[in-house]
Parts: C-alpha cells; sequence; structure tokens
C-alpha cells in the first residue's frame, strides 16, 4: 500500500510547474532588478561623459570670445542634468613650457617658456541602486573630468594665419 502511494506521488505531476515557478520566480526578479539598475548606472554614466564632451566645446567656444562665464555654464550644466549645487566646477590652470606640472594660478615663465592656460571640467554625481535597500552593495559615484587646453589653439591659430600671410608676401 505504501509502495502503491509512492508510485503514484512519483508519477502525478500536477503542481509541479507552480513549485518550479515558485523557485526561480526570485532568481528572476533579481536578474532582472539588477538588469534595470545596471543600464540606470550606464545610461547616467553616458550622460555625464556627453555633457563634458559638449562643455568642452563650450568653454574652447568661450576661450574665443563668446563671452560665457564659469558660473554660467556651471549653472547651465547643473540644470540640464538635473545635479546638486557644487557638482560641476571649471577652474583655471596653468603650465609653463613643456613642464609636466600644472597649477592652479599663473606661474612666472621664465625665458622662451610660454604660459599656457588650460580649464578643468570636473563633474560629480552619484546613484543609488535599487539592490542596496535589501543589504546589498553601495551607491556608485560617478567623477567626469575634463582637462581643455584653451590657449595653446590660439597660438597655433595665429601661427596659421601669419604661415599663410608669409606665403603671400613671399610668393613671386
Amino acid at each position: 500500500m505504501i509502495r502503491a502511494l509512492l508510485i503514484g506521488a512519483v508519477r502525478d505531476q500536477r503542481g509541479t510547474m507552480a513549485i518550479e515557478t515558485a523557485l526561480i520566480a526570485p532568481a528572476l526578479a533579481a536578474l532582472a532588478l539588477g538588469s534595470f539598475d545596471v543600464s540606470m548606472m550606464v545610461a547616467r554614466e553616458q550622460q555625464l561623459q556627453s555633457a563634458a564632451n559638449e562643455a568642452t566645446e563650450i568653454v574652447l567656444a568661450a576661450a574665443g570670445g563668446s563671452g560665457v562665464s564659469s558660473n554660467t555654464l556651471e549653472q547651465i550644466l547643473e540644470s540640464s542634468l538635473n545635479l546638486a549645487a557644487n557638482k560641476v566646477t571649471l577652474s583655471p590652470l596653468y603650465r609653463c613650457g613643456t613642464s609636466g606640472t600644472t597649477s592652479s594660478t599663473a606661474p612666472t615663465c621664465n625665458g622662451n617658456n610660454q604660459l599656457y592656460s588650460y580649464v578643468k571640467l570636473t563633474m560629480t554625481d552619484s546613484y543609488t541602486p535599487l539592490w542596496t535597500n535589501f543589504g546589498v552593495g553601495h551607491t556608485v559615484n560617478f567623477d567626469v573630468e575634463r582637462t581643455v587646453q584653451v590657449s595653446r589653439c590660439y597660438v597655433f591659430i595665429a601661427w596659421r594665419a601669419i604661415s599663410a600671410a608669409e606665403r603671400r608676401s613671399n610668393s613671386p
């Protein structure tokens, strides 16, 4: 009799789909949640990188005389990226000649060393994934930094203009 019950229970497959679903559903939900959070992190990083690229072009245009102040540019970037105040900073950097070091104050260059100026753009943000609510992981911090050389471009453009003018004046 017990043997007949066991054989009947093994052959009876009613409810197995519900049991399998109950075992697999939490794992599938965790994978879906994780995939969503990872895609949100990648998207935010991409937003910041793209904004930094656009900001470097704006910095170059402003250095060329468009008149956008660093405070205005910081506010525009913070509002367009939904960043809190002071999450975008623009700071000047300077370098003499071929020196590998930069400083935040303009040094006095000696000899034939030319002073090069840069603008350093730094954007910071953070993302708290949903899984941190379950005690897994931590907040992800984003730090995007660009350094844009603004003075060398004009030296190069001026050199090209002089070079072309010299060629015209030296031509027969």
